[in-house]
């Protein structure tokens, strides 16, 4: 179990527009930190600039890229990641995180497409991580993202995600809503998935609402609530790993502040109940 700390703490939510002037309206609205695009914000001034520095300025702010495109064929995007760099330090972003996945070869693909399984595959985006790494002057963390099909599979995905994690020295963002989501599209156990990742490498988790297709077929579309069993695998989580900062996702079919507060308040819950349990053996 991880035993150093994290760069932030508690429950967190991502920030979307369509909320930020009624969070700003409140005097203590109930997240310990935000999450935003940078592609969404790096070339934002005026108006909506100003209100995304004031949230900076009062919330601990991660950074949750959309087109690193880190599994590429294609020539690293360095102009790019300078930019990136440069958003980071003017906003103090205490983590960036991106997919394990690419987006672009010889354009922009708009969607994040399934890196193949291989030893390759794993020396060529570890080799990029750590170029992309040198750039930022901080550890990069990857998510492991849903997928709906593993062209050229050579290795198990917790494999080749372990693997990637090692070769680069770099952290991973656990979204435990997309190990549940591959667990049944591809026939795997999600608490075993999670029970073999390495606590250390863990920096915080994502949590999010799919969308059932079929028995045995599952999107993940961010546009609904969490439910019970993803609710579980996170008490799995931390009953393996500890206590780590979670963050909600949803970016379709948004609710109510209060209904994205009552999910966040159910982080929450969860993590008191491990804290609780911790200081009563302790």
């Amino acid at each position: 179990m991880r035993t150093q700390g994290y760069v932030v703490e508690g429950a967190g939510l991502g920030l979307r527009r369509s909320f930020i002037d009624e969070i700003m309206q409140l005097d203590q609205p109930p997240i310990d930190f935000i999450e935003v695009a940078p592609e969404n914000w790096m070339e934002m001034g005026g108006r909506l600039g100003k209100k995304l520095r004031a949230f900076s300025e009062r919330f601990p702010m991660l950074c949750h890229g959309l087109s690193l495109s880190i599994g590429s064929p294609a020539p690293l995007d360095e102009a790019f990641v300078k930019r990136v760099k440069q958003f980071l330090d003017q906003h103090n972003v205490r983590l960036y995180s991106e997919h394990l996945s690419y987006c672009s070869d010889e354009g922009h693909l708009y969607d994040l497409m399934p890196i193949p399984f291989t030893e390759e595959a794993v020396v060529h985006v570890a080799d990029r991580i750590s170029r992309v790494q040198d750039i930022l002057q901080r550890r990069l963390v990857l998510e492991n993202v849903s997928y709906y099909a593993a062209p050229g599979q050579q290795i198990d995905e917790i494999e080749f995600l372990n693997a990637i994690m090692d070769r680069a020295d770099c952290e991973l963002l656990l979204d435990v809503n997309n190990v549940y989501v591959n667990s049944i599209n591809h026939g795997y156990d999600a608490k075993t998935y999670i029970d073999s990742i390495n606590s250390k490498r863990i920096a915080y988790l994502h949590i999010a609402g799919h969308y059932n297709e079929a028995e045995d077929l599952i999107i993940d579309t961010h546009g609904a609530d969490v439910i019970d069993p993803v609710w579980q695998l996170l008490h799995d989580t931390y009953q393996q790993h500890g206590v780590i900062p979670t963050l909600l996702e949803r970016d379709f079919n948004i609710p109510s502040l209060d209904a994205l507060f009552d999910e966040v308040g159910q982080i929450r819950s969860i993590q008191s109940q491990f804290q609780h349990e911790h200081v009563a053996s302790a």
